[in-house]
């Protein structure tokens, strides 16, 4: 007897900076969520969608889960927990590095007010010296709450993905395929371009300069007969000081940025691009619910 099709909604939900898009990507084999070294980069909801012979995973990648400071922070918090009530299975994704956050107790917290089925993943174990340690957080975790599932991984690495993969099925309720075969996300190559640029600010800026970056594609125009795309973009700002860093002397961070985006999009995309960035002040956008709409961060 042929095993029965699964498919469900399965939210990727933890603190900020514990691999929750690096592990999207990697089990997807390609890249639909942006990642950086920096904390709450990840600031709206991406699905990526794993199908196979015997199911369809619909992974939900979130912000990450903090006690927020202002209305940005609170709308991607309040994004996150609406994947959560939304899903069939959560996977609680934690680390090694730091895994008694107080955050951890915010995560907790609502999954367990969903009562869903969950599955904890400790993310990062090719950091680990002592592989004991792990066996700690497992049973510090165990105590806090009834997990379905616990499972050890390195999303960057690739090790145990395989496994996790067919606890997630195992868990997910029978169906049918919500997504067609060969959609693997329900982003938009516009989207995909706006987050790219956005990635690439964040790698080249610091402190709060790339978390005051709202970028925005104005226009997005192809050329099938020469395999060749136009993309403008403006990045926002809210300071005209944060506007001075991201040209740079000479325009020069601006350029580095632009260039770098574009050899990912490029690669990506298969296809020549021009990318025409511009950089505006729109103070203090991320108080202003009008201006997050406008800029696709706010339904």
């Amino acid at each position: 007897m042929s095993k029965k099709f699964r498919s469900g909604f399965v939210p990727i939900i933890g603190r900020p900076n514990v691999g929750k898009s690096t592990l999207l990507n990697r089990i997807l084999g390609r890249k639909v969520s942006i990642t950086s070294p920096k904390p709450q980069t990840t600031w709206t909801n991406v699905l990526g969608v794993k199908t196979r012979e015997d199911g369809q995973i619909i992974f939900v990648d979130t912000p990450g889960f903090h006690n927020p400071r202002g209305n940005f922070n609170t709308h991607m918090v309040e994004r996150a927990k609406e994947s959560l009530r939304e899903g069939d299975l959560i996977l609680h994704l934690t680390d090694v590095i730091n895994p008694f956050s107080p955050e951890e107790e915010l995560v907790i917290r609502e999954i367990k007010a969903t009562k869903v089925l969950s599955i904890l993943v400790i993310n990062k174990i090719d950091l680990l010296k002592d592989p004991s340690q792990s066996k700690e957080i497992e049973k510090v975790f165990s105590k806090k709450h009834n997990y379905n599932a616990i499972l050890k991984v390195s999303a960057l690495k690739g090790e145990n993905l395989d496994q996790l993969e067919e606890v997630i099925i195992s868990l997910l309720p029978e169906g049918p395929p919500l997504f067609p075969e060969e959609v693997y996300t329900d982003q938009s190559l516009k989207t995909l371009a706006r987050e790219i640029i956005r990635e690439k600010v964040f790698h080249f800026t610091h402190q709060e300069v790339p978390y005051c970056c709202a970028v925005v594609v104005e226009e997005f125009r192809e050329d099938p007969s020469r395999n060749f795309l136009y993309i403008q973009a403006t990045i926002n700002v809210e300071r005209e000081s944060q506007k001075g860093i991201l040209i740079g002397k000479g325009g020069g961070m601006l350029k580095k940025i632009g260039s770098a985006a574009r050899r990912e999009l490029e690669e990506l995309l298969g296809k020549k691009i021009y990318l025409d960035l511009w950089v505006k002040v729109q103070e203090d956008w991320r108080e202003r619910d009008y201006l997050l709409r406008d800029f696709g961060l706010l339904k």
